[in-house]
């Protein structure tokens, strides 16, 4: 009827893009824009989906057009805040953010990019005032943050489930309206579906390969839903050789990857994703399975009643916490992370010159992401730096912006510089094992604790030390300590933190003892066992189907060694 109605050529895009048929979208807003070439919204709409699409200067370039067009377009600047930092640039997405913040402050979830970009680069001026902000705001019930971004803050459980409920309700909501196809009564093999976005060169894949590997394949039959990145590498080849059915569902809707795992029969979806990365909840908003399991990648509530179990552990979410829980709480018996023993070291011997640390100290070390350093742990690696003659601290060189305010803050508390030394990216998973083994003593971060990262050095060999938080984020480094068999590697003050830190630092025969302890543990403890952790959640997914056979609700659930 009107072939120059610019609105509707918008709009049919949008729709595109809620279908998943981006390069169709992108025809509709090129379509919009060759009718209206200063159409702000389109420019907008067009950079979100060059973004999908990897072409990722020309998506900056159009956010930049629509900035241009419309100086207080508070979505685009924000848009193109997002799309900076996830090239890393966070310095400019901060520039962004900020001028998004100026003009529309109460734009969904931009103060929580605003601060986790702050907290990326390492930039506490006014952290607590924004801890303070970002508390009240989801008291108040606003869409501040995300609730990812919010791990690393002191922010307390009730406002963690609070924050992904609001989240789940206006992104997420239920939306269970597909035809659903019975399972078939002869299959006598629980069918589970593993879905992330991480099967590829990541740490849930790191993690995950020997469990997959592991499954006992005469009750379980696996199938993948794989939403991330299809690159291909010797990882993702092992992680696909371990599933019956490995389907690439990355350029599917959340309605067609739902609809498929109902038509495969899938008994029990587990959600390897959650909110981190690029979260794909609204297919478990459809219902994928008849149950459906948070599990590992999210340390946290999803907040929502269509997800029916979180695996955890009685350390990472303790009995009296469960009422912070949206989902029914499953209890593994040692710790609720999966595990790969087949992970080796590399062959190659490091020295510490090699990764640029003194060779005669005494060398402190946490290589999780700068994001998770607030100023309170800061304040006592500096403290011991003075006490311990010599001492450096390695951290993870994630960005160099980071690298340059920690150095400033080192200064500031009458430490030289130069003792932060900064570990450069190592592309082998077996190369960084080989290197943690130089350092003496892991000192863990607080609120949120090192993850995947503690569980790499406890495997090389090196001992961590951590501080017992009231979240799961800032609880996990001490499952993984009790479940390898050195719980007083864990304190309930940042005093006896410290203390001990000193302690270890300064008597070496302790400390010494301490390594020989964990070497001979984690070959015997069950930190490390693949095939008894996938006993343990097998019997987990076994409780879970014969409850919804039985016509029983999902409840929670405790499994025994």
């Amino acid at each position: 009827i009107r072939p120059d109605f610019a609105d509707a050529a918008n709009n049919r895009g949008i729709a595109l893009q809620e279908l998943g048929r981006t390069g169709d979208a992108l025809v509709s807003f090129e379509r919009a824009l060759a009718i209206k070439p200063d159409y702000a919204e389109a420019l907008n709409n067009l950079g979100n989906t060059l973004k999908k699409l990897q072409r990722n200067d020309e998506a900056l370039a159009s956010y930049a057009r629509a900035l241009t067009v419309r100086p207080d377009f508070g979505q685009a600047a924000s848009n193109h805040g997002l799309l900076l930092h996830a090239l890393s640039r966070y310095d400019e997405a901060l520039t962004s953010f900020r001028r998004a913040l100026a003009i529309d402050p109460d734009q969904r979830y931009l103060f929580g990019r605003w601060l986790h970009t702050k907290m990326k680069v390492c930039d506490w001026s006014e952290l607590d005032e924004a801890f303070t902000t970002l508390a009240a705001g989801i008291a108040a019930g606003k869409l501040i943050a995300s609730p990812f971004y919010i791990l690393a803050t002191p922010l307390p459980l009730p406002l963690q489930r609070k924050c992904a409920e609001m989240v789940v309700d206006a992104e997420y909501p239920p939306r269970n309206h597909l035809p659903y196809r019975g399972r078939d009564a002869a299959h006598g093999r629980i069918r589970l579906g593993y879905f992330s976005g991480d099967f590829r060169d990541q740490v849930v894949a790191y993690l995950t390969a020997g469990l997959f590997e592991t499954h006992d394949r005469s009750r379980f039959e696996l199938t993948a839903f794989s939403f991330g990145s299809p690159a291909e590498g010797p990882i993702r080849s092992r992680i696909k050789a371990g599933f019956d059915q490995f389907i690439d569902v990355g350029n599917r809707s959340d309605a067609n990857v739902a609809l498929l795992a109902r038509e495969l029969g899938i008994d029990i979806a587990v959600d390897l994703t959650g909110f981190t990365g690029h979260p794909r909840t609204g297919v478990f908003a459809r219902r994928a399975a008849p149950l459906q399991v948070n599990y590992l990648g999210y340390p946290g509530t999803m907040g929502a009643d269509y997800m029916d179990y979180l695996i955890a552990d009685a350390t990472v979410i303790p009995e009296g916490q469960f009422g912070h829980y949206a989902e029914k709480i499953a209890h593994l018996p040692h710790t609720y992370l999966v595990n790969d023993s087949r992970r080796a070291a590399a062959d190659r011997t490091f020295t510490r010159q090699d990764v640029g640390l003194p060779p005669q100290c005494f060398a402190f070390c946490n290589v999780s992401p700068c994001v998770k350093i607030t100023p309170d742990d800061f304040d006592i690696w500096m403290r011991l730096l003075t006490a311990v003659n010599g001492s450096v601290l390695w951290l993870a060189g994630t960005n160099q912006t980071a690298e340059n305010n920690l150095r400033r803050e080192a200064g500031a508390r009458g430490v030289s510089p130069d003792r932060l030394i900064f570990k450069g990216h190592t592309p082998l998973m077996s190369d960084h094992l080989a290197q943690l083994q130089l350092a003496d003593l892991f000192v863990d971060t607080s609120h949120f604790n090192a993850h995947t990262t503690a569980n790499d050095a406890l495997w090389a060999g090196l001992p961590v030390l951590t501080r017992l938080g009231d979240t799961f984020a800032g609880r996990v480094a001490a499952s993984l300590l009790k479940a390898v068999g050195l719980p007083e590697l864990i304190t309930h003050t940042p005093e006896a933190y410290e203390a001990l830190a000193m302690e270890l630092a300064t008597n070496a025969t302790k400390l010494a003892a301490l390594r020989q302890r964990l070497a001979a543990n984690r070959l015997t403890y069950p930190l490390f066992d693949t095939a008894l952790f996938t006993r343990h959640i097998e019997a987990a997914y076994t409780v879970m189907w014969e409850r919804h056979q039985a016509g029983l609700p999902p409840d929670h659930l405790t499994i025994r060694p």
